[in-house]
């Protein structure tokens, strides 16, 4: 145990992904809740980040998952725009097994104990039914259902949000904001994907698709039945004429083993943490490969959360992420300037962005 604490600690304090303001870790013997909330950044105001519900491992594997996840919300919310730092929360253990109303409860009081430094939403494992048990404990939760105040499923935005910035990619590799005529692969067609493709049908791209649940990808095929489906994500990213390579589900798709057979041009997806290890925005952009930061384009569901506490607009966060369009060009166009990849270019513009309002 005093290694994992050792590493934890470690990690917290002293490397360059830790810098965590505060880390709550959370049990409810009754219920069985055991929780970790990390809370990266409040310079922009209260921390903003979802609750993932994973079966971790160990508990250092899910502490070390939590300041990761919210570092990486500091960078969404200040890239988005939004008066929010970065936070996030991990429940330990399989949410098919576990997951209770009296757990959900229980891990709301632990929210509420922040006295709004806090404010969470859904994330993988977790549900719009979900937050509105764990909203009856705080003030402080979004990604609620209508009929409890709340917007409903921030998926649409997510996957619209990922859509422009797949058109600023395009944009900037083809010289025309638009995926007509070209080959895009998704890989995961679950909460954000099915709604990708349904964008990127309509604009006029040849999709193909892969998901290991064999619904999702059956509710596409049984739509549209001209997708491509093909066996698992590494026959997906050496699809040949592939032009745009949209990793959907979980992180670490780019890493030392895909990005030397990747064969799109663009990759812009919906998932977190996408670059598996520094120096793997490097092997991309070395490859003449453009990478859209994911932590960018896939910010359309936290400004639709973000909205709740405002009084929910579907209108206005939709103009709202529409402006991804305009960033993530904004990012291409930084990176060419400072001679970067784009992903070390979005960080410096977040990093500036939270440094001034540490100042003021």
């Amino acid at each position: 145990m005093t290694d994992v604490t050792d590493g934890v600690l470690h990690t917290l304090f002293h490397s360059e992904q830790g810098g965590h303001e505060q880390v709550v870790l959370c049990q409810d013997r009754a219920s069985g809740l055991k929780a970790v909330i990390a809370l990266h950044s409040t310079a922009l105001g209260p921390a903003l980040g979802g609750t993932r519900f994973y079966p971790y491992a160990n508990e250092a594997e899910a502490v070390a998952d939590a300041l990761n996840l919210a570092r990486g919300m500091s960078y969404k919310n200040a890239m988005a725009g939004l008066e929010h730092g970065g936070g996030k929360a991990v429940i330990i253990g399989d949410p098919e097994k576990i997951k209770s109303e009296e757990l959900l409860l229980a891990y709301g009081r632990f929210v509420a104990s922040l006295g709004g430094r806090y404010v969470t939403a859904c994330d993988v494992g977790t549900y719009v039914a979900d937050m509105d048990v764990v909203a009856r404990e705080n003030r402080w939760t979004t990604g609620r259902s209508p009929e409890n105040g709340g917007a409903g499923d921030s998926s649409v935005l997510t996957a619209y949000g990922v859509f422009q910035g797949m058109r600023a990619s395009a944009q900037t590799v083809w010289g025309d904001p638009t995926l007509r005529g070209r080959k895009v692969g998704v890989a995961g067609v679950g909460k954000v994907g099915h709604y990708l493709v349904e964008h990127l049908l309509e604009d006029g791209a040849e999709v193909v698709i892969t998901d290991v649940r064999e619904e999702s990808v059956r509710r596409i095929t049984d739509k549209h039945p001209q997708v491509t489906v093909v066996a698992d994500t590494d026959a997906l990213i050496r699809v040949e004429g592939l032009d745009v390579y949209a990793p959907c589900a979980l992180g670490g798709a780019l890493n030392d083993d895909t990005v030397p057979v990747l064969t799109a041009k663009v990759v812009c997806g919906a998932a977190n943490n996408q670059l598996a290890h520094p120096g793997v925005e490097k092997d991309l952009a070395d490859r003449g490969i453009l990478y859209a930061p994911d932590y960018v384009v896939n910010a359309g569901g936290v400004i639709q959360v973000a909205d709740e506490l405002h009084g929910f607009d579907f209108d206005r966060c939709k103009k709202k992420a529409s402006k991804i369009f305009d960033t993530t060009l904004e990012i291409f166009a930084r990176a060419k300037s400072d001679g970067v990849p784009p992903a070390a270019a979005a960080d410096r513009i977040a990093e500036q962005r939270m440094a001034e309002a540490r100042r003021g």
